[in-house]
């Protein structure tokens, strides 16, 4: 599974002012202070959730893909943060280390069957166990649980305008994405075009 390089770079006139104007609009802690760097040549790490003790530990072998700020309701967001964090990798390289049996399931009806700790409330894997979706196969987690550097770097926004229904101010919104844009991070109120392009795919062979 490839990951997205350089799609989302989106170049700028010479003559503009570059200074960033919002710096003051917290995102999320992972991007507030800028893009942490990804390694090339990572091989993966551990996520634990915020349980003090016995907490539950997951274990991803290899890196994560199509890494990206979530504005939606339904994802899991620390503490202050208006957005969550949220990655995918392949299903064969999640695997539950440690104390799963804190693990429940937050919504049985939602496609993303999000797994959380029963103690702390951190979601720890989103699984989709229905076969005919476009992204059965993928698990999404939240590498910011984890203590290792170098996982795959957000690329863009998603359901930018869902920040609304969780409370934010709609006066807010200009800020909001001009902050997203200052760090790369280009806002859509859907996925990113590749993802919604391998939809539209999925749904194209379903129905030939």
């Amino acid at each position: 599974m490839g990951l997205l390089d350089n799609l989302f770079g989106g170049g700028s006139n010479d003559t503009a002012d570059t200074t960033p104007k919002y710096t003051h609009v917290k995102i999320h802690p992972q991007v507030d202070s800028g893009i942490p760097p990804e390694d090339p040549n990572f091989g993966g790490g551990t996520l634990r959730c915020q349980c003090q003790t016995n907490p539950v530990v997951v274990e991803i072998s290899g890196q994560t893909a199509h890494n990206h700020v979530c504005g939606c309701t339904k994802c899991w967001k620390p503490k202050g943060a208006i957005f969550s964090q949220v990655a995918v990798t392949p299903r064969s390289n999640v695997k539950v280390t440690e104390n799963a049996d804190k693990l429940g399931i937050v919504d049985e009806n939602a496609a993303i069957q999000r797994h959380a700790c029963r103690d702390c409330g951190t979601h720890m894997v989103g699984r989709i166990e229905d076969t005919g979706h476009p992204f059965h196969g993928l698990d999404f987690v939240h590498t910011e649980l984890s203590a290792q550097k170098g996982w795959a770097a957000p690329t863009f926004a998603a359901f930018v305008s869902s920040i609304i229904e969780a409370g934010v101010d709609p006066s807010r919104m200009d800020e909001i994405r001009g902050r997203l844009t200052e760090l790369g991070l280009t806002p859509y109120d859907c996925l990113s075009p590749p993802l919604m392009d391998l939809i539209a795919t999925h749904v194209a062979k379903q129905k030939a």
